[in-house]
């Protein structure tokens, strides 16, 4: 998980937008999903929101650093 977390700290903010969508829809899809009974994994839910938390503090985070 570090490691995934260290590749998100490497990207640009257009590339964070672009990658919290991409979470955002596959949530939506997932939720669809679990909705209507088709999601087996729904440790799956879990883990896209902890994925579109770490990409928001990363984007709260650069934010803060272009302020000062």
């Amino acid at each position: 998980m570090s490691n995934d977390l260290a590749d998100l700290r490497k990207k640009n903010m257009q590339q964070l937008d672009a990658e919290l969508l991409t979470a955002r829809e596959s949530q939506f899809g997932l939720r669809i999903k679990h909705k209507t009974g088709q999601l087996n994994e729904t440790s799956e839910l879990m883990k896209v929101r902890k994925k579109i938390a770490q990409i928001k503090t990363i984007m709260n985070e650069i934010k803060l650093k272009g302020d000062k």
